[in-house]
């Protein structure tokens, strides 16, 4: 009997191999880039990779990598909130060495103003009223100092919560889409993975990718501006529909992707469709001319995980699909295996062939 091949250890090769081919060093911001590329699921980052001709410099990649996985590239980011941290901490270890010359000198007073307070035998009041005098200046000198010390300690706590808050900002927006609010293409690919977290029993859900039928003519006709509201307001309608107990996301233009934490197919459709329903119903003005754009349509493609395995299989199945959709004309909704007279949608651990 051989052993099965593990899905990941065959997706790292296929991805390794064609970095190899293309004399790319095999670092991990290359690595994701090229993966995103190789599956083809955001066609401008497909259409920027291939523009890199034949020889791919790091440089021209770390370029494609800002614009598309700017997570990888926080180097500046995490450069300014070092400096910010050190200027902050050396300042305030200045202060507090200035704050301990300041008190070792107001002890030094308190103790020559002792001296002359508890001297046995009368004390000259000019002496008296000298070391008095000297006391309150100090002590004077002292609060002032003290409040200095404590505006300036406030602001650096201040300044030192910035940073954190801008360090956190920075980590949630790595999985937030801009534009929309809703989840990124990245935070997607996180839950993808985490379905295949045991690649031998993943979790039983489905996937479906979708797209608005001839969005680029829309968006010539509206323009960019009212093109990015016309987006939002798709965006409210798959996000309301999907609810909370489903992940939806925007991978980019007006492609969405939803993840469904179950394997019923029948179910799956339905929400799918209701979403292709609502968006049916929402009224298209073009800016220009005020006259209606006509009825929104969109498709689909379907894939359940029990059909592919790995989450790379499981989107790249799913995009085939979309693909198949659209061929056909838009405004359809394709199943990933549906014309596969062999498939069966049950339970795939049941069903799922050994290698032998």
């Amino acid at each position: 009997m051989q052993p099965s091949k593990n899905p990941a250890s065959s997706i790292a090769l296929r991805v390794a191999s064609a970095m190899h081919q293309m004399g790319i060093d095999g670092l991990p911001r290359n690595y994701e880039l090229v993966y995103e590329a190789y599956s083809g699921s955001n066609p401008d980052l497909v259409r920027d990779f291939i523009g890199l001709g034949k020889v791919k410099t790091q440089e021209a990649l770390d370029a494609l990598g800002r614009k598309y996985l700017p997570h990888h590239h926080e180097d500046g980011l995490l450069s300014r909130h070092s400096s910010k941290v050190r200027a902050e901490m050396s300042s305030f270890i200045s202060l507090l060495n200035e704050e301990k010359v300041s008190l070792s000198d107001y002890g030094r007073l308190i103790g020559d103003a002792s001296k002359v307070i508890l001297t046995d035998g009368e004390i000259e009041n000019t002496e008296l009223g000298q070391s008095i005098k000297a006391l309150k200046a100090a002590t004077e000198k002292r609060a002032s100092q003290n409040s200095t010390v404590v505006r300036t300690v406030v602001g650096h706590t201040a300044a030192l919560a910035d940073v954190q808050r801008e360090a956190e900002h920075a980590e949630v927006a790595k999985f937030v889409d801009p534009l929309t609010g809703m989840g990124s293409r990245r935070a997607f690919n996180k839950a993808l993975a985490k379905v295949y977290a045991k690649p031998d029993m993943p979790v039983l859900c489905g996937l479906a990718v979708g797209e608005i039928d001839e969005f680029a003519k829309l968006a010539e006709q509206m323009g960019p501006t009212v093109a990015d509201r016309f987006i939002k307001q798709i965006a409210k309608v798959v996000d309301a529909v999907a609810g909370s107990e489903d992940l939806a996301c925007r991978f980019d233009g007006s492609r969405f992707g939803l993840l469904f934490y179950t394997s019923d197919q029948d179910e799956i459709s339905r929400i799918v469709e209701l979403v292709r329903t609502k968006l049916r119903a929402t009224a298209l003005v073009n800016p220009a001319s005020r006259g209606a754009l006509g009825p929104l349509s969109m498709s689909f493609g379907i894939c359940l995980s029990q059909q592919a395995p790995n989450a790379f299989d499981l989107l790249s199945y799913a995009e085939r699909a979309l693909a198949s959709s659209k061929a056909s004309g838009g405004d359809m909704v394709t199943i990933y295996g549906a014309n596969d007279p062999t498939y069966v949608p049950k339970d795939w651990m049941i069903y799922k062939k050994q290698v032998v």
